[in-house]
């Protein structure tokens, strides 16, 4: 079973620094993501395994949910401490939480 956490956990741990990927496809990262989330498309997690770190938790997003368990399971078998964020990105602006727009992942906006 993959370990899932709420959003305002996820809240918590975010603005604690944590490291967060973001599994949807670019077009969707680009019209919005939370701060700081590095873009590793679905269909590349597996060739980018390298480019993870390992020993700390990686909270892993998507738009709902249902790509971030899939790629966390992935991830945890691999040995990659993965943690899929429930309510996604989607859930995450619902809640009024700041995203950024565009292609880079160091700037934020409401």
């Amino acid at each position: 079973m993959v370990p899932e956490i709420e959003l305002a956990a996820f809240a918590a741990a975010h603005a604690d620094g944590a490291v967060v990927i973001d599994v949807r496809e670019p077009l969707e990262y680009v019209a919005g993501h939370v701060p700081g989330a590095r873009l590793v498309p679905l269909a590349q997690v597996h060739a980018r395994l390298r480019d993870l770190p390992y020993g700390v938790p990686v909270y892993v997003i998507c738009a709902t949910g249902n790509r971030s368990k899939t790629a966390a399971g992935w991830l945890r078998n691999a040995s990659v401490d993965a943690v899929s964020v429930a309510g996604g990105t989607s859930g995450w602006q619902a809640q009024g939480r700041p995203v950024v727009l565009g292609a880079r992942a160091d700037e934020s906006a409401a």
